[in-house]
């Protein structure tokens, strides 16, 4: 070997060193039989780590470009973002027909999702072991069993290509002061049924248990501090409490987590699907169920400086957008064990600069809110809060990087601190550009959680700038303000699992008291209740026993909707097939889908509380309006059979003898003008055919879905679900068309 020869081997060495992105620089040490991972990260910043979290990819075969913009724009934003961890949560493949209706695994989106990788991987330049991905809902629709023959994820997942075949895998990357503790977790249900009842994760007894495990992992090394963060596919209120009642949120609050990380809902509900928990003896009974705002409210004596004062068990809820439409990526920074976040749209293409703030804390998702209490205690390590600090990612050299403080009080935005922030020594190893700039922090403290808005501006070589959103700060503590909208409170506020069976029993509580007790009182009373009674007294009750009475008068209308929802509680509800291969039928009840008899021989219940996107709405949106439509029907009649004897001047006993002749008398006195009023038009009646109409599309689109969903025949698979209401809606019609 020549000279030039050792020369240029040498120079190839010396550019592998000093260039190639940390992850490859790092020691990975893997245990794959225990899950485990440990990464030392090496190089600066000091105790500074940042990961990008990716979710809800839904790679198609009927939308190739969601595949080729992934290809084409991620890869080259890792190459310059080099980030310690690449976290994907769930729903990797789509597992939808072209009609959007059927739902079971293909498997030729997995093949792409395996190539797509690959070839980011490549052009990132990072390790393919710092990639973690889990399974969401969509890589289960079908799937009967983990690691059977449709279960593509065991096949072609990065978890199971490296070994990673837990439901349970933990990572720590670890620095030279702080361990940082990530636990995946996939909880989708054992046996995947297709959607639409398939939407919620089911931790089980087990799975928690090894959660706890991961978690505690570091707790005996107190060598140094750990921030603990977990990541998965569904938000906590789109996942159920196991056997015993435990929930996910139990465990992460037992460890007092930084931040769960999730995706499932994309950003079609919004963009705050941010949730703040924390554990106290003085929850409300309603906390289980539901959470009115974003932010928990902390009693006061979150800020008791004594020594006595018990930590405040918290953590946040953090919801990512989806690729799928949002084109949305997330890096989460971990500097000095403060934790910041900056989304990214990809919509309108690559981002050549991108700027993360890591401190001040967005005062909106402050980690912790009983940061407060240290500060009003005195207890701060006062270097932490010297500088403010940014992170810049680019592909191109940065040029400068200025920091701007803006005052809200007088109404506007005013600028009151600007400064240039310098570039911070990483050393020869650096892993990433970290900017700071001193400031006199103790001179923006205010009561006020949102006076003060920070914003960084960076500008690269080729004079191109890049601006963050404002974001508030508060170097107090306080937490601003961060509301929810009706849609955003009913996915991330409320716990699904929980107000299954509440709303369900209320349902049925309030529906058969309407068409029970009435009819029992009626049948008791001696009363006579009618139009006539009701316009000489009007009173509440008058009202309601004559409607009731008009209703019970239609012949096997009361009787056949009793009968329906007593079926609805007592009998299956459909029967279909829930797996890709297609081959084995289940029914499902209220209660669930039943595949299988467990091992006693007694129903196993399954894809609860996932029926209720088939139940409720069915008992809401059909079975609810047609009792009022019907009820409707009943006491329009009998407005019209009044008016009709009081023009024909017949007694009600003998007014059907001359029906047809009178009812063309009438419509012309109306049209004469001889009647003030025209109920003998019948215009209320005409209304309420419409709203029948709108129960008959209702109910068809929903039968529809679940036909192409199941693959069902609605004469043969469910007919009494599909026929029972609309055979009830059009024999009102019928029976209610004359007097």
């Amino acid at each position: 070997m020549g000279i030039l020869q050792v020369m240029i081997l040498f120079s190839l060495c010396c550019c592998c060193f000093f260039f190639t992105p940390s992850s490859t620089a790092a020691s990975i040490e893997d245990d794959h039989q225990n899950g485990r991972q440990v990464i030392d990260v090496k190089g600066g910043p000091e105790d500074v780590v940042w990961v990008v979290q990716l979710s809800d990819l839904h790679f198609s075969v009927h939308n190739p470009e969601r595949a080729r913009d992934f290809k084409d724009l991620v890869g080259p934003s890792l190459s310059f973002i080099n980030p310690s961890l690449v976290l994907i949560t769930g729903d990797l493949t789509d597992g939808k027909s072209k009609d959007l209706l059927t739902m079971k695994q293909d498997e030729a989106e997995w093949v792409e999702y395996e190539k797509v990788m690959q070839d980011v991987f490549e052009k990132s330049g990072l390790d393919k072991d710092i990639f973690y991905d889990v399974r969401g809902n969509h890589d289960a629709f079908g799937v009967p069993t983990i690691g059977g023959l449709f279960d593509f994820f065991s096949k072609h997942s990065i978890n199971a290509q490296l070994g990673r075949s837990g439901q349970v895998n933990s990572v720590t990357v670890q620095t030279a002061i702080r361990k940082l503790l990530f636990v995946g977790f996939d909880s989708t249900m054992s046996v995947g049924l297709r959607r639409p009842t398939n939407l919620f994760g089911h931790p089980t007894d087990e799975l928690l248990a090894k959660i706890d495990s991961e978690l505690s992992q570091w707790n005996s090394e107190p060598t140094k501090p750990v921030t603990k963060i977990s990541f998965g596919h569904f938000p906590l209120s789109f996942s159920a409490a196991s056997d015993s009642g435990k929930t996910l949120r139990d465990i992460f609050l037992k460890h007092s987590l930084s931040a769960y990380l999730c995706g499932h809902l994309h950003t079609s509900f919004g963009k705050n699907l941010k949730r703040h928990h924390y554990s106290s003896d003085n929850l409300l009974t309603s906390s289980k169920f539901f959470q009115l705002n974003a932010h928990k409210i902390l009693s006061e004596s979150s800020g008791n400086c004594s020594n006595g004062a018990s930590a405040i068990k918290e953590f946040w809820e953090w919801e990512m957008g989806d690729w799928r439409k949002s084109r949305a990526m997330r890096i989460l920074s971990i500097d000095r064990g403060f934790l910041s976040f900056v989304d990214i749209d990809y919509k309108l293409g690559g981002k050549k600069t991108i700027i993360l703030p890591t401190f001040p804390l967005d005062s909106r998702y402050m980690v912790k809110m009983s940061s407060a209490g240290p500060y009003k205690c005195k207890s701060i390590d006062r270097s932490a809060y010297s500088t403010i600090r940014t992170l810049v990612f680019s592909s191109s050299p940065i040029v400068s990087v200025v920091v701007r403080i803006y005052d809200s009080r007088p109404g506007n935005l005013n600028v009151v601190l600007e400064a240039s922030m310098n570039k911070h020594d990483g050393g020869t190893l650096s892993r990433g550009d970290l900017y700071v700039a001193p400031w006199n922090f103790e001179a923006f403290e205010d009561p006020s959680p949102d006076r003060y808005w920070l914003q960084v501006e960076a500008t690269d070589i080729a004079g191109r700038s890049t601006l963050t959103e404002l974001r508030p700060f508060s170097v107090n503590g306080l937490t601003a303000k961060l509301s929810w909208t009706w849609k955003e409170f009913v996915v991330m506020g409320c716990q699904l699992d929980a107000l299954y069976y509440p709303i369900l029993w209320s349902f049925y509580f309030c529906t058969f008291s309407i068409l029970i007790i009435p009819k029992l009182m009626l049948a008791f009373s001696k009363k006579h209740y009618g139009y006539r009674n009701f316009i000489a007294k009007k009173s509440l009750i008058n009202g309601i026993a004559w409607v009731f009475k008009e209703f019970y008068a239609v012949p096997l209308l009361w009787f056949g909707i009793v009968l329906y929802l007593f079926y609805l509680l007592l009998c299956p509800w459909l029967l279909g097939e829930v797996f890709t291969d297609g081959g084995e039928m289940a029914f499902m009840t209220f209660k669930g889908w039943v595949v299988k008899f467990n091992k006693v021989g007694k129903l196993d219940f399954i894809g609860v509380p996932d029926i209720m996107v088939v139940a409720l709405p069915h008992l809401f949106f059909v079975v609810l309006p047609t009792i009022l439509v019907t009820g409707a029907l009943a006491v329009e009649r009998g407005m019209y059979r009044e008016h009709f004897l009081s023009l024909s001047g017949k007694k009600e006993d003998d007014h059907i003898e001359e029906n047809n002749g009178s009812r063309s008398r009438i419509s012309d006195s109306c049209w004469n003008g001889k009647s003030s009023t025209c109920i003998d038009k019948r215009w209320i009646r005409n209304i309420v055919l419409v709203a029948s109409l709108a129960i008959f599309w209702k109910h068809f689109k929903s039968c529809r879905v679940l036909v192409k969903a199941y693959g069902m025949n609605p004469f043969l698979h469910f007919p009494v679900y599909s026929l029972m209401m609309p055979i009830l809606l059009t024999y009102a019609i019928y029976k209610t068309r004359t007097v």
